[in-house]
């Protein structure tokens, strides 16, 4: 039952309560018949009074045909003597004399009751107990957290050694202020966490909560904002009254972005709510007002939107990277997430490490819990290799389309343009050595090329970028030379190379037209799209010279594929009649073609419809793997797999 339907029955109670309790204690006595004084007499005299009750100058009673009467009488002493004479029964009671207070409570005990359901309802209001201004739209929405809340320590952060020593520090700053500051220096007012998306920034920030001894406030950038104008900066304001209250404490704001966005951007005007809520957050921070032992920690993944004013030392003293983690981080990552799952001794954490360049923390992540449900699935009592590898696939390309209806003549294409991407990496030195080709569908691709790099790599030669351009090329110029004909499955290849072309010439200077310049100008305004304000600081004449370069660079690669196709024929044809036959090829299926011997035969396909995903053996070995390539693709589109570009 949510909160709304609670309440909603709560006050329909007490509204019914309240109608109960008013008509209880004000409902009119029942009708009675009401006689004269002079009336009752007569009734009297006439003998058609019954009984008689007296109690006080109030008389009640019955007559002979049972109907009910009351009078009030004066002081009169004969009217006893009378009602016996007459053979009336005579009832007589005290005067009906309640104390003050009950007489009070009855007659106000409503309106008491209304009054304290509106204070009640006031106080609601006003957030609790604790009071505050009516609606308390002002107050700051941070929650502070306690030991018991955070159980998050360093020990469960991985891959990101740099960062947890920089925030390591800023705990021992709170902890033991004086350590830093008898040589003169000056604690840092705030980190601000910088990293793509799903690396561990607000892990990290949960582990400093969970090793700082001193109390932590949590708050997202979104939650200062609302549409009433002064709320944003009225929360600031709370939330280092509150901080500076608890000093020494640390705040974390999530999303910095959505606060910290630079201003007077875009096409609106400058002062507006978020300016506002800016600039008291940039007051707070380093103002007239010293907020000692208060330290600020933010997160990020837009850095390049933020205000130039809040990143200046003084405020945001310290940027802290949090990149995709390497080899080494990868490994420590996958130590950590495998601790939560039962792991079989085959798992190799190394093989995993190595075949995930390029992943985040979080896919890691995802990729053991994926690994954990399809163990789970197939009832096994430990998660192996196979199920992790399996996991691997479906993270990086989507899960298989079994149930995907091909024709022969698009099997027939489809292995074909993969062979061409396999065959020409395989041929290249300079190329990511192949770890699997597969023409099975997976999410939107009907086919996929795997590529490994041998390591992670941070710059890219110009003989490695001319190779991925003539893999790229290889599913083109195999549907030609082979199929003699022109299909959709090459857009995504045909785009990727057009891109890391243009590239080449206008930022990387690897054109012999233009040399060492760049061309390209990545200043665009980031609140008015990335495309929709370009600017050009080269004439029309350049331009056309520009999409000249990129044209030879592309054709190049084209040429390079075209040549190593037309050399190894016999090999393309039997690298698609073995990717016709098995689906899945790994890189020593392919390295055995390639020596033109047999390959072995494969597992049965019984034991692969157990595991439910048709997996080859080349899927159950144990090399490292990374997407590279898609194949030949449903509704004119390749499945993209993570660019390798700089």
């Amino acid at each position: 039952m949510n909160n709304f339907l609670r309440n909603l029955i709560l006050w329909a109670t007490i509204s019914l309560v309240m109608v109960v309790l008013f008509n209880m204690f004000n409902t009119p006595q029942q009708a009675q018949n009401r006689l004269a004084y002079s009336d009752f007499l007569d009734k009297v005299e006439q003998g058609e009074v019954i009984t008689v009750q007296i109690q006080g100058d109030k008389i009640t009673g019955r007559m002979a045909n049972n109907q009910k009467f009351l009078t009030h009488a004066p002081d009169d002493p004969n009217l006893v003597k009378s009602l016996l004479e007459k053979k009336v029964e005579v009832v007589a009671k005290p005067r009906d004399e309640s104390p003050w207070y009950i007489t009070l409570l009855v007659s106000w005990f409503p309106m008491l009751l209304l009054i304290g359901v509106w204070i009640f309802f006031m106080r609601q209001m006003q957030g609790g107990a604790g009071g505050g201004k009516a609606f308390s739209f002002g107050r700051s929405k941070a929650k502070m957290l306690s030991e018991e809340t955070t159980k998050v320590s360093f020990d469960d952060v991985a891959g990101v050694e740099e960062a947890k020593e920089e925030l390591t520090e800023v705990v021992d700053f709170l902890s033991n202020p004086q350590k830093f500051t008898r040589l003169g220096g000056r604690i840092p007012k705030g980190v601000l966490l910088v990293g793509p998306p799903g690396t561990g920034k607000t892990l990290l920030a949960r582990a400093v909560a969970g090793e700082a001894e001193v109390p932590f406030f949590s708050i997202s950038g979104s939650d200062f904002v609302e549409m009433f104008v002064g709320v944003g900066a009225s929360r600031v304001r709370d939330l280092f009254i509150q901080g500076k209250k608890n000093a020494p404490c640390l705040i974390f704001i999530d999303e910095m972005d959505a606060v910290g966005r630079q201003r007077g951007a875009g096409m609106g005007g400058g002062h507006d709510e978020r300016e506002q809520t800016l600039n008291q957050l940039l007051v707070e921070m380093d103002g007239f007002e010293a907020n000692e032992g208060v330290i600020l920690i933010a997160a990020t993944n837009r850095p390049d939107v933020l205000d130039p004013a809040l990143l200046r030392p003084g405020r945001f003293d310290r940027q802290v990277v949090v990149p995709n983690p390497d080899l080494t981080g990868r490994k420590a990552i996958l130590q950590v997430y495998s601790h939560k799952v039962a792991l079989s001794k085959d798992v190799d954490l190394d093989v995993l490490a190595r075949g995930t360049p390029g992943f985040s923390g979080a896919d890691l992540e995802n990729m053991v819990n994926e690994g954990a449900l399809i163990a789970a699935k197939l009832d096994k009592e430990q998660v192996d290799m196979v199920d992790l590898e399996m996991a691997k696939d479906k993270v990086l390309m989507g899960k298989e389309r079994r149930t995907m209806i091909l024709t022969e003549e698009e099997k027939k294409t489809t292995a074909y343009h993969e062979g061409g991407h396999a065959l020409v990496a395989r041929l290249l030195p300079k190329a990511d050595p192949v770890h699997k080709v597969s023409i099975i569908p997976r999410g939107q691709a009907l086919g996929i090329t795997m590529q490994l790099p041998v390591d992670d790599r941070h710059t890219y030669s110009l003989d490695y970028l001319e190779s991925t351009l003539a893999v790229m090329m290889g599913g083109r110029v195999a549907e030609l030379v082979f199929l003699d004909q022109l299909t959709t499955g090459a857009g995504n290849d045909l785009e990727r190379a057009t891109k890391m072309a243009r590239k080449m010439v206008t930022e990387w200077g690897m054109s012999e037209t233009f040399g060492s310049l760049s061309l390209s100008d990545n200043g665009n305004e980031v609140f008015l799209g990335r495309e929709l304000v370009q600017h050009k600081h080269y004439s029309e004449e350049t331009a056309k010279l520009i999409d000249y370069e990129v044209k030879k660079i592309v054709r190049k690669g084209y040429d390079t594929a075209k040549q190593l196709l037309e050399e190894n024929q016999e090999v393309m044809h039997r690298l698609a009649h073995y990717l016709l036959e098995r689906e899945t090829l790994s890189g020593d299926d392919l390295n055995k073609i390639m020596d033109n011997e047999d390959l072995p035969e494969p597992e049965s396909k019984a034991g692969e419809a157990a595991s439910g995903a048709g997996a080859k053996k080349a899927e159950q070995e144990q090399a490292p793997e990374q997407g590279k390539d898609g194949g030949e693709s449903e509704d004119d589109e390749d499945f993209r797999l993570e660019e390798d570009e700089e």
